[in-house]
């Protein structure tokens, strides 16, 4: 919807969970939820249909807090340690993410989940339509991780994993896995493994149906972006210009 008063705008308007997400009031997907729950109004008027469109100078407020606009938009990069929660917050007290990035002038939002048992690259922004496309299944994202086994691990269990295995929420699709160490006497092996669907605890889960549980895991990549060898555990920095650009072409933004 438009402004009820002042000079005809020749900007045009844009959906109103695309502002708020852009706004950092929150990701994409939790702004459709909170225009659907009844929490969001445009010049005093409560919206709850998605897709509604507002104008550079409609006022907007979620539970009747006006939202600032004019923020820029941040993203970073963060070497998530375990024993942390990817979460802007938590109701047991436990440390998220948020709690690890203490310089960003926004709020920030996490790009997807790493359970709090494993370790690895995780992109936070405040860009909420980056944010959505870049773990929407649509798009097919690609995350690799290091993947600890009991070893040694049987050529046929690789096989199965490539091909895909079956979880209660269906079958995964085929996974790209590599053997990177060979098993010790005794030992761990460790393995690569590149998947495209962000399915609940999808590696720890596709290990555990073919009998070997995960010991310890690490995201290494997400999309364009590497995690970076002098980056340490609980280290974060920001994206650069390109790093940006990358992720934006990804998902059909650049």
């Amino acid at each position: 919807m438009g402004a009820t008063s002042g000079p005809v705008q020749d900007t045009k308007p844009e959906r109103l969970q695309k502002v708020l997400a852009q706004a950092g009031i929150s990701s994409r997907r939790h702004a459709e939820e909170l225009i659907l729950g009844g929490h969001v109004t445009v010049n005093g008027e409560k919206i709850v249909i998605l897709g509604s469109k507002v104008y550079p100078d409609d006022q907007i407020a979620v539970d009747g807090k006006f939202i600032k606009k004019s923020q820029g938009l941040y993203y970073y990069i963060l070497n998530k340690p375990v024993g942390v929660i990817t979460s802007v917050s938590d109701p047991h007290g436990r440390q998220t993410v948020l709690d690890l990035i203490k310089e960003a002038p926004v709020r920030l939002f996490p790009v997807g989940r790493l359970d709090y048992e494993t370790s690895g690259l995780l992109v936070l922004t405040n860009d909420g339509n980056l944010a959505f496309r870049l773990t929407h299944p649509r798009y097919g994202v690609k995350k690799s991780y290091h993947v600890w086994l009991p070893g040694p691990v049987a050529e046929r269990t690789l096989v199965e994993l490539r091909d895909g295995v079956i979880l209660e929420d269906g079958k995964t699709a085929p996974a790209v896995v590599k053997r990177l160490k060979p098993a010790m006497k005794g030992g761990l092996e460790l393995l690569e493994m590149t998947i495209h669907e962000g399915k609940n605890r999808q590696i720890r889960r596709m290990c555990e149906v073919v009998g070997c549980p995960v010991a310890k895991l690490q995201r290494v990549r997400f999309g364009p972006l590497s995690l970076d060898p002098e980056l340490k555990q609980g280290a974060y920095r920001k994206l650069n210009a390109r790093e940006v650009r990358l992720l934006k072409k990804e998902v059909g933004l650049e």
